[in-house]
């Protein structure tokens, strides 16, 4: 405990030490976090042009689908801002800079996520969290103790899921070198397939994004339990509450996934 919490403190400065960095460009700051801000607009502005057309998808309604998307948007913007650097992984391998991250006395997970921290990437939460807030206040909710804490563990696990996918879908980069694009497919693909109800896609996509690839575990199953919608696919009801076992399994196998990808690396000898 007492390594970890070193690592943590390291990663801790090295962060500061990014946000100072970046703060002396006051205009790019700003100008990035409004880009960032605007692509997330967009993103629910498509959405919202659905229900121009119809009342309800799967099931759900437009406000319904807002809360999806905030829980959804702002785990990811989350698992963005903090640890999407991971994918940079593979620029190292290949300028052979990597090493670099060994060499030092900190985890290179740690390393390389603070390295390259942008906290300008914030932009792609804070609007889906003003989208969850407005969704929560105009939807009629059975408001419980359970419930109202089921919306923070919801935020917390998702952003664990989606990190871990990232660092796992990066990791293969120690072997491929040149996969992120595919790694993007499950990062930024699964994003946009969490904004949307999983009853829209047929019961093979269901299972493959619960059984799986646990999207359903980032925000859908939470809502559908926040809403008092049934719980799909024949599942027993505690599954609405596992979001926080799934992020941690989730987690574990990312990691290791990570360890092992980090012992097979070969430096270019460069």
């Amino acid at each position: 405990m007492a390594e970890v919490a070193e690592h943590v403190e390291v990663w801790r400065r090295l962060v500061g030490a990014k946000i100072r960095s970046g703060w002396q460009y006051r205009a790019s700051f700003w100008l990035f976090l409004l880009s960032q801000t605007l692509v997330m607009c967009l993103d629910f502005a498509v959405i919202l042009s659905i229900f121009t057309k119809v009342d309800s998808v799967g099931g759900w309604s437009a406000l319904e689908v807002s809360l999806l998307y905030g829980l959804a948007g702002a785990a990811f913007g989350m698992a963005d801002t903090f640890v999407s650097a991971v994918e940079n992984a593979s620029k190292h391998i290949k300028a052979g800079t990597f090493d670099l991250f060994l060499l030092r006395p900190v985890s290179p997970l740690l390393n390389l996520t603070a390295s390259e921290f942008e906290l300008r990437r914030i932009g792609r939460v804070l609007q889906p969290l003003v989208v969850l807030v407005i969704a929560i206040g105009l939807l009629d909710i059975d408001w419980t103790p359970a419930t109202v804490a089921l919306v923070p563990i919801t935020f917390v696990a998702g952003t664990v899921i989606f990190s871990a996918v990232w660092i796992a879908t990066s990791a293969a980069a120690f072997w491929t070198v040149e996969g992120q694009e595919m790694g993007n497919a499950f990062t930024y693909g699964g994003s946009q397939a969490t904004q949307y109800p999983l009853d829209v896609l047929g019961d093979w996509l269901k299972r493959l994004f619960t059984f799986v690839f646990p999207l359903a575990f980032v925000a859908y199953l939470p809502a559908s339990e926040i809403l008092g919608k049934p719980t799909p696919l024949g599942l027993p009801d505690w599954t609405v509450w596992s979001s926080p076992l799934v992020a941690l399994l989730a987690g574990a196998v990312s990691l290791a996934i990570w360890r092992g990808a980090i012992r097979h690396h070969q430096s270019t000898g460069s």
